[in-house]
């Protein structure tokens, strides 16, 4: 099972994210939002809610509760293997 092990925000909603396969990946919040909605996920769209992200069992979490899966995470990013 892949998890999320460490978070960079790199750009107003791009994190930069190690996984525990080696990879690393940046995961565009913005593309993510583009596309979907909720009285959770509406609250990633202020820049400073979202930068609140951290890790919890690696996956993504919010705290109002939003949890995003690593498998999810790692499917939506643009990964690359670690160097």
């Amino acid at each position: 099972m892949i998890k999320v092990l460490n978070i960079r925000q790199r750009a107003t909603f791009k994190l930069e994210i190690d996984f525990s396969d080696h990879t690393q990946g940046v995961f565009d919040a913005a593309v993510y939002l583009s596309s979907r909605s909720g009285p959770l996920l509406d609250m990633l769209r202020d820049a400073d809610y979202f930068s609140r992200v951290f890790i919890d069992a690696g996956a993504l979490c919010w705290p109002n509760g939003l949890e995003i899966s690593p498998a999810k995470i790692h499917e939506l990013s643009v990964v690359h293997l670690a160097a």
